[in-house]
């Protein structure tokens, strides 16, 4: 059997055992909604969402002080000013410390790491204030979230595809009602050929497709060249026209590809909701014990197919460096958008630093895990 690569995949890779298991997911899905708009991915369903809301310059749009860049940029792309709120302990909205702005017309409201939430409160405070509410499940495709099925609670739903399905990309628009038409531009015969290629060659990195890694692995050492020395120090600080470049929005008016859909469509579901559960139980019950850090949320609720384990650290810096060093699957969100005030006990400011994104998708393996755990042990027990 080949050995595990030296890095960790940050999201589902393509492999045959995919093509296996139940099919149905067991949980209520974003994509229950019954209007739906696919696209390339999350950025592109909340740009798609600005556009159904007909949001535009001189509107508003509230946003978590704790975000992905990816979930602003296309905010800004729609032409929207961005206020940002901050968060309460549970991950949403402090709702009694947002004042919106004279021309608000919408909030984004993240359902974090995959744990979703009742966004009761949120949808009556919307209701009474007349904005829209976006439910942004890039982090969450399947799930109850309280009284409703994941995606419900708001007017759009948007979801990241590439995060829960071995696909090379897709995004998803999804609401209770009609969506307004939206001409995308069809994803044409470079694209559609790339969407092969990165399939097969993220597959084959991980030993993933039994009888063609090695042939693929030695093709695509032949298209790469040499491999690349890493780059070494922190990343530089952006500006915002900075972090509109990094967040690459090239495609985001485009349709997918017709592998994408194809996945998507086709493949069964049942194994990514209970692999991911299992390695979210897993993950809680490797770092319990470890001083100076916590489950931030707490154990996996029951009706939930999770993104990651979030872990609260006391003491972030040297555990963060060693995973990242390890090649480990975390993620930190710690790049902050131009702009985003210092609100006084925001929850979200405090987490861009402590909370690490431990990922449990379903194309991790058990060792993975277990190695996860043992650079934290060995690094937080010093």
């Amino acid at each position: 059997m080949a050995p595990h690569p030296a890095r960790q995949p940050t999201r589902p890779t393509f492999g045959w055992d995919n093509l296996s298991g139940p099919r149905d997911a067991g949980l209520p899905a974003v994509d229950d909604l019954p209007h739906r708009r696919r696209l390339t991915s999350g950025r592109a369903a909340l740009f798609a969402a600005m556009r159904a809301l007909g949001i535009g310059p001189g509107d508003t749009v509230l946003a978590p002080s704790y975000h992905c860049p990816t979930m602003i940029a296309p905010l800004r792309a729609a032409g929207a000013a961005v206020q940002f709120y901050p968060l309460g302990p549970d991950g949403l909205p402090a709702l009694d410390e947002i004042a919106p702005a004279p021309g608000a017309k919408a909030i984004v409201v993240a359902q974090l790491f995959g744990l979703p939430r009742s966004l009761a409160g949120v949808r009556a405070w919307c209701d009474a204030r007349g904005l829209a509410l976006v439910e942004d499940c890039a982090h969450a495709f399947f799930g109850q979230a309280g009284e409703r099925p994941i995606g419900h609670w708001g007017d759009l739903a948007t979801a990241s595809l590439t995060k829960f399905f071995p696909v090379p990309e897709g995004g998803l628009l999804a609401a209770a009602t009609p969506l307004p038409a939206q001409a995308l531009r069809p994803a044409g015969a470079k694209a559609q050929v790339k969407a092969w290629v990165d399939l097969l060659e993220r597959g084959s990195e991980q030993s993933r497709l039994t009888g063609l890694n090695t042939p693929l692995r030695a093709l695509f050492r032949l298209k790469n060249g040499p491999p690349r020395p890493a780059s070494g120090g922190a990343p530089a600080e952006l500006d915002e026209a900075g972090f509109m470049a990094d967040c690459d929005l090239a495609r985001i008016e485009s349709a997918p590809t017709a592998l994408a859909r194809h996945l998507f469509a086709g493949l069964p579901r049942g194994r990514i909701v209970a692999r991911r559960r299992a390695h979210y139980e897993a993950l809680h019950r490797l770092t319990q014990a470890l001083p100076g850090a916590r489950a931030l949320l707490g154990p996996l609720p029951a009706q939930a197919a999770p993104y990651a384990m979030p872990l609260w650290v006391d003491e972030p810096e040297p555990a963060y460096a060693a995973l990242r060093a390890a090649g480990c699957a975390v993620f930190r969100w710690d790049r902050v958008w131009p702009g985003v005030p210092d609100f006084d006990d925001d929850h979200g400011r405090r987490w861009r630093t402590h909370v690490l994104q431990l990922l449990c998708h379903q194309d991790l393996t058990e060792p993975m895990l277990a190695r996860t755990a043992e650079v934290l042990t060995r690094t937080l027990t010093r």
